[in-house]
């Protein structure tokens, strides 16, 4: 009895309003989970959300949290505003951290300020030519590439656990599965001594500025923009659907490479397999929080990052259980997606017809 009509005007506020809301919905939510299950809800929240940044250890917690989602985030964007839909950036993320770590691993122990760029490259390509898989077969075959690129993610997590357990094991680690510590020239510097905030954040936020300055006045994100209203206006202006795919592919994929070696290079400083721990997935949510745009991308980032931080904190002080942090992540999206159709629809009543 009910449909939903495309409105014919919409507000442009909502561009702002929108994540708010869905924020506040998702606060709602857990407030009432809380109570549910017998915890303080004020007290909760105030764990979660507002402890770690009254402190100079949960700031630089928050930021070593934020750089690998913003970073994959960046890069997931540019396909969803063109409409190519890369659901496989955690397996990316995989395959760039196994990349990089595995060049920093072949120098050992070598020293030299050369490595970390060489495993930052390679670490790109590594992600590249994963990206390149659904990319291909998307615009040979036009296969699905949602479900390829997901399903590719699990190849990517068993490869490295291959890898881990097999030829890149640490021969002095006790058989633990578990590759060397990268030495001094394979991890990233410290911007706050005593911390483990890294230069890795740094690289996040001049990315986002690169990638603002190419949206906002450059022709590539005119291209991008046609693609995610109309393939066929793309090909009126001289690119192919084709050329989307592939390019959306390759710039996801390296960013989410590159966040994967950000990561092992930066605060976990070696190769294990428990490297995969969601940041591909929760940078679709950072992606969308962010309305796509990198500035936004950029404080949803913080605040997805804060929920990592808050959650494992709450965790222990309230013993709440481990899948507190995803419940909420789910909620935020599920939150978000409601918020945006009811911008963009209306509700009206379906004129139902019948003999009487």
């Amino acid at each position: 009895m009910f449909k939903l009509e495309k409105k014919e005007t919409i507000d442009q506020s909502s561009f702002y309003t929108v994540p708010l809301i869905a924020i506040g919905c998702s606060l709602i939510f857990v407030f009432i989970l809380f109570l549910l299950i017998g915890k303080n809800p004020v007290l909760a929240i105030f764990i979660i959300f507002i402890e770690p940044l009254l402190s100079i250890f949960g700031l630089s917690e928050l930021v070593v949290k934020a750089t690998p989602l913003i970073i994959i985030a960046l890069g997931l964007s540019i396909g969803f505003r063109a409409g190519v839909w890369n659901i496989g950036a955690e397996g990316q993320f995989t395959i760039g951290a196994l990349f990089g770590g595995a060049t920093i691993l072949a120098f050992y122990p070598t020293s030299g300020i050369w490595i970390l760029p060489l495993s930052f490259f390679i670490a790109i390509i590594g992600g590249v030519l994963w990206a390149m898989i659904p990319a291909f077969l998307k615009a040979r075959f036009n296969t699905n590439e949602i479900l390829v690129s997901l399903m590719l993610t699990y190849v990517a997590i068993l490869f490295l656990s291959g890898m881990v357990y097999g030829p890149l094991k640490n021969p002095d680690g006790f058989n633990f599965p578990e590759s060397r510590l990268f030495h001094d020239s394979g991890t990233l510097p410290i911007i706050f001594p005593g911390t483990r905030a890294h230069i890795g954040f740094l690289m996040a936020l001049l990315l986002a500025g690169l990638m603002y300055y190419l949206l906002k006045r450059h022709k590539f994100g005119f291209h991008v923009k046609v693609s995610g209203e109309s393939s066929r206006a793309l090909v009126f202006s001289g690119k192919s659907t084709n050329y989307m795919v592939y390019l959306s592919f390759i710039i996801s994929g390296a960013f989410a490479g590159l966040a994967g070696v950000i990561e092992v290079s930066g605060p976990v400083g070696q190769l294990v397999p428990a490297i995969p721990v969601g940041y591909g997935f929760t940078a679709i949510i950072v992606a969308f929080l962010g309305r796509l745009n990198p500035l936004g991308i950029c404080f949803a980032g913080l605040l997805l990052a804060l929920t990592y931080i808050g959650g494992e904190a709450a965790q222990i002080r309230l013993g709440l259980p481990n899948a507190i942090t995803g419940v909420f992540q789910g909620v935020l999206l599920f939150s978000l997606l409601a918020a945006e159709a009811f911008t963009n629809y209306k509700v009206s009543l379906k004129k139902m017809r019948g003999n009487f």
